[in-house]
């Protein structure tokens, strides 16, 4: 698992990065699952030929990435993998206007079209009154907005979950964190009470459908909802 010769006279962001890819082909090379120890600092230290603020370092970037995980006076492990990193890049790619709202809620719709087909086939009972409860919990929270939010962003998840493919999860939980800038700006738009219980009916239909195994209904009732979600969003002015 040494760094090569070649490399080591790279600068010192470059060993790490160096360190990284060793430390990763560690893992993928040992079979290390969620929870397994890594070896420690010093031992990597020697084994890569690298000082410990090299390997220290690695470890920093490779816990911001979510690859391992970090206790004070334990040994790194492997990390369960979670959308932290994925959420930080599309916030900065808005907030950076390299991505726009509108382009993201066109991968969303696309996405969780996809999403609702599977969680209609392969939900639980268990999943399936969950979900409607999430849809009730909804239509409960329609004059507390920010109840009603978290009850939406619960419900979204929950349909990636029911759909049996962790990848959805992770790319749903990952468009938590903008969509939680842009959820006030579109409930505002709605400005009457119909245009909202319209919006929490939709949600609604969805879940209606994936309880009654009806994957195209709950297909064209998520579509049904993001184009009115965009024309929210397009009214307040945000794209």
């Amino acid at each position: 698992m040494q760094i090569p010769d070649s490399q080591t006279e790279k600068n010192g962001s470059g060993r790490v990065n160096e360190a990284i890819g060793a430390i990763t082909q560690h893992i993928r090379a040992h079979e290390l699952m969620p929870g397994d120890r890594l070896p420690s600092e010093a031992s990597l230290s020697k084994d890569l030929k690298v000082s410990r603020t090299v390997v220290r370092e690695a470890f920093r970037s490779l816990a911001a990435m979510r690859i391992i995980e970090l206790n004070v006076g334990k040994r790194a492990t492997v990390a369960n993998i979670d959308h932290g990193a994925m959420s930080l890049i599309i916030e900065h790619g808005v907030h950076t206007e390299q991505i726009n709202v509108q382009q993201i809620y066109d991968v969303r719709r696309t996405i969780e079209t996809r999403i609702v087909t599977l969680a209609s086939i392969r939900r639980s009972d268990a999943e399936a009154n969950h979900i409607l409860s999430l849809a009730k919990a909804m239509r409960d929270a329609i004059d507390a907005p920010e109840t009603l939010m978290e009850h939406d962003l619960a419900f979204h998840a929950a349909l990636a979950v029911a759909s049996k493919n962790p990848v959805f999860a992770l790319i749903v939980g990952a468009f938590q964190g903008i969509t939680r800038q842009t959820w006030p700006i579109g409930w505002k738009s709605r400005t009457s009470r119909e245009a909202r219980e319209t919006m929490i009916d939709t949600h609604h239909r969805i879940a209606s459908a994936v309880a009654a195994g009806n994957p195209q209904q709950a297909a064209e009732a998520m579509g049904t909802h993001f184009d009115e979600s965009v024309r929210a969003l397009l009214q307040a002015g945000l794209s």
